[in-house]
């Protein structure tokens, strides 16, 4: 009794002793792989945090949620493992085989669910390559940006302070460098309080901004000096604009002398708005003169443009008058050549029209045509003592022009085929 009662100890025992060791290592199995899963959430909650931080596109916004929802996932899972494991005592001395045998496999169960989840997880986060890098990136241009408005500021100061040394007040470039002190400040503060890309785009600005002052007050110097050459400049200007203008009325005495009404009287008034336009020039250029002394630069500017186009528009007049004597010379003399220019130029677009073709366009038939229909009416034109030589002339430029608009027209027709 007593030996068969040993052997069935010792065969009940050892496997009790087999199971028992098979639930340890599935506790111990179960257990890694709890680890695993945590170590995991953690390692990604910190990917999370920095998407989070960075980015707010609809896909950053699903990717929180996504990582909400494994949250839940991994805590009922962690969950289960944890009330198997406090279920069963694998180192009371009582536990039979089918405890220890019940306990293995309720603890491969619970690794199994842990391992499946973690893989999840893992594809998941693999999901998030993408994401991860450009939210990675973001942070890593943030401590140099901030840098950089820090150091752009300072440029900006130094350029400041070295300007007025030099005797320029520069009170609107000091406005808008004090318009960024709250600006560092909020640099200052973080992004943590403003937002990654919130400071990234705060930072950038201070920079541009910044430059643009340190680039302003470093060219102080230059500018004033520009301004004081085109001062000079337009004064010389306006004097030689002054001599000129007294040439004008020679020229149309003569005009009145030799040729007939229509050839000058769109001339009559030069002299005077030369004059005046002088006197116009005169007053601005004192106003400018005024402007760069109080260091308005921008006033400054816009009365020296002022003055510029003043004397564009009446040299323009004064110049005209003086070509118009000579053309009206030129042709009272011998209109021959300037017709002959304008119809070798109707003949030479002529040919052009016909190049390729036994007969031309009617497009292009028709305004040549016209124009030579309109070189002799103003030749016939040509009559009486003191002839019109000035219709003469603007005629033959209309036709010119014309007969350059059917070139043109011809050369593009053909470049498209």
């Amino acid at each position: 009794m007593n030996g068969g009662g040993t052997r069935r100890w010792g065969w009940g025992g050892g496997r009790a002793e087999n199971q028992r060791a098979g639930a340890q290592a599935a506790k111990d199995a179960a257990a890694a792989a709890f680890y695993e899963l945590d170590t995991a959430q953690r390692d990604l909650k910190i990917s999370i945090e920095t998407i989070g931080a960075v980015d707010d596109s609809p896909a950053a916004r699903k990717a929180l949620t996504d990582f909400a929802d494994f949250g839940a996932r991994i805590d009922r899972v962690s969950q289960d493992y944890i009330t198997v494991v406090d279920s069963h005592d694998l180192d009371r001395d009582d536990l039979d085989a089918a405890s220890a045998s019940r306990a293995r496999a309720e603890l491969e169960r619970a690794r199994q669910d842990l391992q499946r989840v973690k893989g999840e997880l893992d594809r998941f986060a693999r999901g998030l390559g993408p994401l991860l890098a450009q939210a990675e990136n973001q942070l890593a241009r943030l401590a140099p940006a901030v840098e950089r408005a820090r150091q752009s500021l300072l440029a900006a100061t130094t350029a400041l302070d070295g300007a007025r040394g030099a005797g320029f007040t520069a009170d609107g470039l000091a406005a808008r460098l004090a318009a960024l002190s709250p600006e560092l400040t909020r640099l200052n503060e973080g992004a943590g309080a403003h937002g990654v890309q919130e400071t990234l785009q705060r930072a950038d600005r201070v920079v541009r901004e910044a430059e643009a002052v340190r680039g302003e007050a470093e060219q102080l110097p230059q500018r004033a000096a520009e301004i004081d050459k085109r001062l000079s400049s337009l004064r010389t200007r306006t004097q030689a604009l002054q001599t000129r203008a007294e040439q004008v009325e020679p020229v149309l005495s003569e005009l009145r002398r030799r040729f007939s009404l229509a050839c000058w009287q769109d001339l009559q008034q030069v002299p005077q708005q030369a004059a005046s336009t002088a006197r116009q020039a005169d007053e601005k250029l004192r106003e400018a003169g005024a402007a760069r002394q109080e260091q308005r630069w921008a006033d400054a500017t816009a009365l020296l443009a002022t003055v510029r186009a003043l004397l564009n528009t009446t040299d323009e007049a004064v110049k005209a008058a003086g070509e118009r004597l000579q053309r009206l010379n030129e042709v009272s003399f011998d209109q021959s050549q300037e017709v002959e220019r304008t119809r070798f130029a109707i003949r030479d677009a002529q040919r052009l029209a016909m190049a390729g073709r036994s007969t031309p366009d009617p497009r292009h038939a028709g305004p040549l045509d016209n124009a030579v229909e309109r070189v002799d009416r103003a030749v016939a034109s040509l009559t009486g003592r003191h002839p019109d030589y000035w219709h003469l002339l603007t005629e033959l430029d209309a036709v010119k022009e014309t007969v350059q608009q059917v070139v043109e027209q011809i050369r593009q027709e053909r470049a498209g085929h």
